[in-house]
């Protein structure tokens, strides 16, 4: 009984840093650095200036000459009107300079410039003059403390693990906005390119957070499955119902931006989906994959498909909670378009065949069948590697 005892304890434990790990992590790091250095450095054109920018820099409102502002019972008591105010530049080239500006109020823009109150000003170049606006409030502040009370959340429940996902969410960021965005500027082709970068930072996240081991392996090809399962999804279905990257809000503006260095439009919509799926798919890739090795630790002699099935209904549980909550992510980045859908008493014949409307169902349910797919294929893969019969040391 104590030797069984001993060996459940032990595989519950953390993964060690052994020797895999560790030259595991240096590689999937140094292949991080050394392509954001050659991306930055010798891909990325360093633009020059042909004419002045508008800068944005931190400011305080000194003082309000005038407020010729006035509450708007019809808009939920919005201010409207204007303000004269005088704002001192906390930053930038024109740090410690004051200017005077015209604040503007309505619906959609409303900013109350209050005596004290930290804005950001937009600052024009006007000949040899420069002209300030306030653009909106500096939230820095807030978003900083926000983030600041994320990670400390992460180091207090989570520890060690906690350090560790935290640097793989950092490194995925990274990842994405300064590896594949430049490469999708340039002209690289979009899906390979993600699938690519999806790839990578599933690997680097299951090794830093756990190690390599059987169960990381199960999970790192399960995401990866279910990730390309949802691409391919939505590309078949984009396909037939002439669903593109051209026909988003930004599209315009990314033909003007990326024209000079080749970029494609195309395949953004399906790339987007490759993204916005990764988390749902690895959250259920790793549950199914954990449980599965935990129960193979605690009895050894639980067959393949005893296994299989353990996995499946462990996964059932998690894939109606998750597809759930990626439909419920998609219709609530959408929430204010479905309100003006449901006002306007737009027909469902209307309604489908709207260009909006079609992609977000389209990435809603092609992430909602990655995750439905993850689990037969992750309960499968942690099944047979689990009784593999050269074990892996965890």
């Amino acid at each position: 009984m104590g030797s069984i005892k001993g060996s459940g304890g032990a595989a519950s434990l953390p993964s060690k840093w052994d020797n895999k790990r560790i030259i595991a992590v240096v590689v999937l790091t140094a292949i991080f650095i050394l392509s954001y250095f050659l991306i930055h450095f010798f891909l990325i054109e360093k633009a020059e200036s042909t004419s002045a920018k508008s800068e944005f820099a931190k400011g305080r409102v000194v003082s309000v000459l005038q407020d010729n502002t006035q509450r708007d019972e019809s808009t939920e008591g919005v201010l409207r009107g204007s303000q004269e105010v005088i704002v001192e530049i906390l930053s930038g080239t024109q740090k410690g300079k004051q200017f005077l500006t015209t604040n503007y109020l309505s619906a959609l823009y409303n900013i109350n410039a209050k005596e004290g109150a930290k804005v950001i000003v937009r600052l024009d170049p006007q000949g040899d003059s420069v002209s300030a606006f306030i653009y909106s409030y500096d939230r820095g502040m807030v978003i900083l403390v926000l983030i600041l009370i994320f990670v400390a959340s992460l180091l207090i429940i989570g520890r060690g693990k906690g350090a560790m996902a935290f640097i793989a969410l950092f490194i995925t960021f990274v990842s994405i906005v300064g590896i594949l965005f430049p490469l999708l500027e340039y002209g690289f082709p979009a899906i390979p390119v993600t699938v690519l970068i999806v790839f990578y930072t599933t690997v680097f996240t299951f090794v830093l957070i756990d190690g390599i081991n059987k169960k990381t392996i199960s999970a790192a090809l399960g995401t990866l499955s279910g990730v390309v399962i949802a691409s391919l999804f939505a590309a078949i279905a984009g396909a037939f119902a002439h669903i593109t990257g051209f026909q988003t809000n930004e599209s315009e503006e990314l033909l003007l931006i990326g024209r000079d260095h080749g970029m494609k439009i195309g395949g953004l919509f399906t790339c987007g989906i490759l993204i916005a799926a990764l988390g749902a798919v690895m959250d259920v890739a790793m549950s199914i994959a954990s449980a599965v090795h935990e129960l193979r630790s605690v009895n050894t002699a639980l067959s393949a498909r005893e296994l299989f099935e353990s996995g499946m209904n462990i996964g059932r549980d998690a894939m109606g909670t998750m597809a759930n909550t990626l439909i419920l992510a998609f219709a609530g980045s959408s929430f204010t378009l479905l309100l003006l859908v449901y006002f306007y008493d737009i027909t469902p014949l209307q309604l489908l065949s709207t260009d909006l409307i079609a992609r977000e169902v389209i990435q809603g349910v092609s992430g909602s069948i990655g995750i439905v797919l993850t689990v037969p294929i992750v309960a499968l893969l942690s099944a047979r590697i689990e009784t593999m019969k050269k074990d892996t040391k965890v």
